[in-house]
């Protein structure tokens, strides 16, 4: 078995891809996404940091760019009508590519986040000589337990893997396992975590114990990740 943590509705979409490898997902989401009705003030472009945030988009504005943060965030924004442009999937290269492709003296940039999210991000664009505004496009809160489904295959040992997405999902994860008194579980377990900052996540919020095993996608993607598990048998 497998737990996807990853968070509703892209929790859904992970554990069908995971079924398909031949792996038996056992969806356990970390945290509850709730979106958020933001303005849009005047700005040169919209950065999106997650596919959360795409999703809380309005209509498009003629005129306005999109700048995601990966592909899959570009895409989520091009379903809503917006044309978007992709980074390679982390905050560095986004900021990159903003510092790339935009001038700060024409206009503000409007980052539309999770609440408490992209702040390094924000002052990375800061420093480069950009004003940022900031919307908060979701609220992201812990969820409340583990499902009763999670909760007997981790008891079980039936849990093979887990796939991390975001440190803070990591991080909320483990504090659900504790709290159901199931952290004894993690030696049998193995981490597949989307990027080095997760995998750092993972293995600190578990301390003093330490996972079967911890392997980071080679790129920042779902794809990647997935790879990682690979097809059963």
């Amino acid at each position: 078995m497998v737990l996807v943590t990853r968070p509703e509705p892209g929790g859904a979409e992970t554990a069908s891809r995971v079924a398909s490898l031949g792996w038996t997902p056992v969806v356990a989401p970390a945290l509850v996404l709730t979106p958020a009705r933001f303005d849009l003030p005047r700005a040169q472009a919209i950065l999106l940091a997650s596919r959360a945030a795409a999703r809380a988009l309005p209509p498009p504005v003629p005129g306005l760019r999109v700048i995601a943060v990966g592909e899959a965030t570009a895409a989520e924004a091009r379903s809503r009508g917006w044309e978007a442009a992709a980074a390679a999937g982390t905050a560095e290269t986004l900021a990159e590519l903003v510092a790339a492709a935009l001038d700060p003296r024409a206009g503000p940039l409007l980052l539309a986040v999770g609440e408490g999210y992209s702040l390094d991000l924000a002052a990375d664009l800061r420093r480069r000589g950009f004003r940022v505004i900031r919307r908060i496009a979701y609220r992201a809160e812990p969820a409340a337990a583990l499902p009763e489904n999670a909760i007997a295959a981790l008891a079980s040992g039936a849990v093979r893997a887990v796939l991390f997405h975001s440190p803070r999902s990591a991080l909320c994860a483990i504090n659900l396992v504790r709290a159901a008194g199931l952290v004894a579980a993690a030696p049998g377990v193995e981490v597949l975590a989307i990027s080095r900052r997760v995998a750092e996540a993972a293995a600190a919020a578990i301390a003093p114990l330490s996972w079967r095993s911890l392997r980071v996608a080679a790129r920042p993607e779902e794809d990647a990740l997935l790879g990682l598990l690979g097809r059963r048998g």
